[in-house]
């Protein structure tokens, strides 16, 4: 099949990819969730309507996501740093627990069940979504934990965001703010905490993963190439234009869009497991 050919037989998929891939970019930038948080449900539904099951679809939109998000956790950190936005002493202390966490989630994804991904997804973001949308005024910690409680809590944001796919800012970044850490720091923090976790992820699916019988067509062990580069070059573009908007915005109203972002996404994951259960 040449080029135009391919192009012609594709062009929706091409189109739906190109506008997730700016849309997660956009998000990378302004919430440093690595725009997997938009990626991973978008590629779930586009393979399941090109006749992927479920279980397949979920692991290949998870491991295509993490790919995504190394490029653009990149992008993102250099406009983030510029800005002062970026802890680095922070990094430090997390960034050895994060790896372990990544590592055994990431094992871990490529022997269980796609459902449970998806279930697991759908549960990570919509828990996180409402504790940030109905919790706000609570009593907030006025410190991070000790070096213990932080390990653990660096160890759990690999794991589970590894497994299904997303940055570490969908759960880094409420926790930080839990404790009265800044959100724009937590975020742009957030960003190099995605980087972390893609990294090693991509790598580890793509050793240990296996093609699915069903995959789609460009994949290459569980990452599916066509969605990797038409979503990469537009989340790298994007990026820097989220992370500018990002020091504009009010850090109540920043965070109350990243809650609703989660909450929609969450619910919707959510149904598709129900229903595929």
């Amino acid at each position: 099949m040449g080029i135009i050919e391919f192009v012609v037989s594709y062009a929706s998929t091409l189109l739906a990819l190109s506008a997730t891939g700016a849309f997660a970019g956009m998000l990378a930038g302004l919430l440093g969730v690595g725009g997997g948080i938009v990626i991973v449900p978008v590629l779930f539904f586009l393979f399941q309507s090109d006749g992927v099951s479920p279980t397949s679809a979920m692991a290949i939109a998870t491991a295509t996501s993490l790919a995504t998000i190394v490029p653009t956790s990149i992008s993102s950190i250099r406009a983030h740093h510029k800005k002062g936005n970026v802890d680095n002493r922070l990094l430090t202390r997390w960034g050895l627990f994060i790896l372990f966490g990544v590592l055994l989630g990431s094992w871990l994804a490529t022997r269980i069940n796609g459902n449970e991904v998806v279930a697991l997804f759908g549960i990570i973001a919509t828990l996180s979504a409402l504790s940030g949308l109905f919790h706000s005024n609570s009593p907030r910690f006025t410190t991070l934990p000790n070096r213990l409680g932080q390990s653990v809590m660096a160890s759990a944001v690999g794991f589970f965001s590894v497994l299904v796919g997303i940055g570490g800012g969908t759960l880094s970044v409420p926790l930080l703010t839990l404790h009265n850490y800044p959100v724009h720091k937590a975020v742009g923090t957030a960003a190099a905490i995605g980087l972390i976790i893609a990294l090693p992820g991509t790598v580890t699916m793509l050793i240990l993963g296996n093609t699915p019988a069903d995959a789609p067509a460009g994949n290459l062990g569980l990452v599916n190439l066509m969605g990797f580069v038409c979503i990469v070059p537009l989340t790298v573009i994007f990026a820097p234009i989220g992370a500018a908007l990002a020091s504009k915005l009010p850090a109540a109203r920043l965070k109350t869009l990243f809650d609703i972002v989660l909450l929609v996404t969450g619910l919707r994951m959510l149904g598709q497991s129900f229903l595929s259960g």
